[in-house]
């Protein structure tokens, strides 16, 4: 039986291979110290960022959203005259319907009225009465002038004569204005239509009691001349500098969807209404053909005519607090700068402004709550065709 002997591992390899597997450990250990390092720094660096709020960024765009700004309105005749009676009695016929065309000084309707007719009556028996008075007084003054050269009278008495003979023509001329102002009044007992146009309402009827003045219910007639229409319309007072006189509108109404109708700005208020904030305005539309009526619900497009080209930035750019209406600026070293602005209309998602802000500006889009004047924030995405400057800071 052979034993088989083993070579003794010389101490060399021995302190080699120790050595090796030292370093080994050591590098490892240091591997795992620089990625810890690295890794703080990493989170460092991250809660740094985060610790800076990101924004992003639009620029303020040129140019009018809309030209045009829509509004209510209500369409009127040019020349509408409600008649009413000037005498009391019943109305003892009328000639026209609603609907009908009726010329100048066309008889509408006859009122009958028995009091008056009595009045005029007692008061042409009054003048003639006066006039036979005042004839008496002159043939007697003339026959006591005869008898002065016989002395039978004295001037005292002619001087009498002669006031009485005064007092009597001024009382003929006063029955005279009373005959002609009750013949004046006999003559409205027949209604006529003031000018060309169409009857729009009629509210009496044969038999009705008609109380003169306009005082005391619905006008008997309305007469209406709608060859021509005016239009009013309320402007909103942020709007009235921009709808001058002479500027053309379009008209809309219901009844006719596919059509508009031309208009033309005629005269304005030149005042605002406390209630609503508004200042009326009045358009002139032709209606020849008879297509619109008067008294109807219109929709009026204006044209705005304005001085120079507006800004324009979403809605939710704007900040409101305490120190009013602003919007969030980013400077050039990333840091806040907050511009106080005007509007000049408010179209809802967009806002058109009036001063505050230039094309340059860097506008903070739905600013986060809480930042201020210098605050660092972190752009994250920029929205918008920058100005020359803005692109050459780019590339700087």
């Amino acid at each position: 039986m052979r034993t088989e002997t083993r070579l003794p591992v010389s101490r060399r390899k021995l302190g080699l291979f120790s050595a090796a597997a030292v370093i080994a450990a050591l590098m490892l250990v240091i591997s795992g110290i620089r990625a810890r390092e690295d890794s703080t720094v990493k989170l460092r660096e991250w809660t740094d960022n985060q610790a800076i709020p990101p924004v992003a960024v639009i620029y303020a765009e040129a140019g009018a959203l809309t030209a045009t700004i829509d509004l209510p309105g209500r369409l009127e005749a040019y020349y509408r005259a409600p008649i009413f009676a000037r005498v009391n009695g019943y109305l003892k016929s009328w000639n026209v319907d609603i609907g009908a065309r009726v010329k100048a000084g066309d008889v509408i309707a006859q009122i009958d009225a028995p009091d008056l007719d009595q009045q005029l009556l007692q008061a042409r028996a009054d003048l003639a009465n006066q006039q036979a008075s005042a004839k008496l007084s002159e043939i007697t003054l003339a026959r006591r002038k005869t008898l002065i050269a016989s002395n039978f009278v004295s001037m005292q008495e002619i001087d009498e004569r002669t006031a009485d003979l005064s007092n009597k023509n001024a009382a003929v001329n006063a029955s005279q204005a009373n005959v002609e102002r009750l013949e004046a009044l006999a003559g409205y007992k027949k209604i006529t239509a003031p000018f060309d146009g169409i009857v729009t309402a009629r509210s009496t009827d044969v038999g009705a009691l008609i109380n003169a003045g306009g005082g005391s219910g619905p006008p008997m007639f309305v007469i209406s001349d709608i060859r021509k229409l005016r239009v009013y319309v309320n402007v909103p007072q942020n709007f009235v500098p921009s709808v001058r006189i002479g500027a053309k509108a379009v008209i809309s109404v219901p009844e006719y969807r596919t059509r508009t109708f031309d208009a033309t700005v005629e005269a304005s208020a030149q005042s605002v209404d406390v209630n609503s904030g508004t200042t009326q305005m009045q358009l002139a539309l032709d209606n020849i053909a008879g297509e619109l009526m008067p008294g109807g619900f219109a929709t009026v497009r204006l044209s705005l005519q304005r001085d120079g080209v507006p800004l324009h930035i979403p809605s939710s750019a704007l900040v409101f607090n305490q120190s009013g209406l602003r919007v969030a600026t980013v400077g050039a070293d990333d840091r806040v700068l907050f511009k106080t602005v005007t509007i000049a209309r408010d179209l809802g998602r967009d806002i058109e402004l009036a001063s505050g802000i230039t094309q340059d500006d860097r506008i903070i889009n739905a600013p986060p709550d809480g930042i201020v004047d210098g605050d660092q924030v972190r752009v994250v995405s920029t929205k918008g065709r920058p100005t020359v400057s803005a692109k050459q800071d780019k590339k700087g």
